[in-house]
C-alpha cells in the first residue's frame, strides 16, 4: 500500500469524526474534530437562525441579515458600519453594508448621519420582528434546553472565542507569507 494510503487509513482509523483526513495533524487530531464540529454546527446554527426569522414573519432574510439586525438591535445603541463589522468579526465591510441596505430597504432599520458617520437604529418594525423572533426561539430552541448544559456552554462559547483569536492570528500569518 502506498504511503499515502496508509497515512490516509491511519487518519480514518484514529477515531475521529473529521470532515478533511489529508488535513489532520499528528499533533492534533481534535483540532479537525473541533473544525468539523464548527463547520456543521455554523450550518445548523445558520439554518436555525433563518428558520427562526422566517417563523417570525421574515423568510427573506439571509443569515448576515439576521446577525446584523439583531446587532443592530442589540442594547438599544446606534451603531456605524465598522462597529457591526469588529463585533460580528466581519473582514469583508461590503458583505455587512449589503445587509444593512436590504435592512433599510426592507423598513428594519434607520440610518442617522451624523457628521462623516453613518448610524444604524432599528425601526419599530425591526424591534417588533427581533421580538417574535425572540418568542419563536423561546417556543422552539429554549422549550428544548435544559438549564444543566448552561455550565457546558459557557465554556464552549469560551473556548471559540479563544480559537477566533487563534484563527485570526493563523490568518495574520498566512497573509504575511
Amino acid at each position: 500500500m502506498p504511503a499515502s494510503k496508509l497515512k490516509a487509513a491511519g487518519r480514518q482509523s484514529a477515531g475521529g469524526i473529521v470532515s478533511s483526513s489529508h488535513l489532520v495533524s499528528p499533533r492534533s487530531l481534535e483540532l479537525s474534530e473541533f473544525e468539523f464540529g464548527l463547520i456543521v454546527a455554523w450550518n445548523a446554527f445558520s439554518r436555525w437562525a433563518m428558520r427562526c426569522m422566517a417563523a417570525a414573519g421574515r423568510g427573506d432574510l439571509a443569515i448576515t441579515d439576521v446577525l446584523v439586525l439583531h446587532h443592530v438591535n442589540h442594547r438599544a445603541r446606534n451603531k456605524k458600519l465598522a462597529d457591526i463589522c469588529f463585533v460580528l468579526n466581519y473582514e469583508d465591510t461590503h458583505v455587512v453594508a449589503y445587509a444593512l441596505k436590504k435592512l433599510l430597504a426592507a423598513g428594519l432599520v434607520a440610518a442617522e448621519k451624523q457628521g462623516k458617520e453613518v448610524f444604524y437604529t432599528p425601526t419599530a418594525e425591526g424591534e417588533a420582528l427581533v421580538e417574535r423572533y425572540r418568542e419563536v426561539r423561546e417556543t422552539c430552541l429554549m422549550d428544548n434546553f435544559e438549564q444543566e448544559l448552561n455550565h457546558d456552554i459557557g465554556a464552549n462559547a469560551r473556548l471559540l472565542r479563544s480559537m477566533s483569536g487563534m484563527y485570526d492570528q493563523a490568518a495574520r500569518a498566512a497573509s504575511s507569507l
